[in-house]
């Protein structure tokens, strides 16, 4: 999955940018108050954006 879509995903769940590091990106879940951090590869494997969802608490995508 490209990571400019994935990014989209999260801003449209209600996830927001919490800070960014040098190779990361901590995203924020205000919801339940849960942190990830998102690396700043062009592509990201669908097994990996499935873990950054659960690690923020959102469901799967279909």
């Amino acid at each position: 999955m490209k990571r400019r879509e994935f990014i989209r995903e999260l801003t449209k769940s209600g996830c927001a940018l919490h800070r960014q590091g040098k190779k990361h990106e901590i995203w924020l879940n205000p919801a339940n108050n849960r942190r990830t951090s998102v690396p700043r590869h062009t592509e990201l494997r669908d097994t990996l954006c499935n873990e950054i969802r659960a690690q923020l608490g959102l469901k799967d995508r279909p």
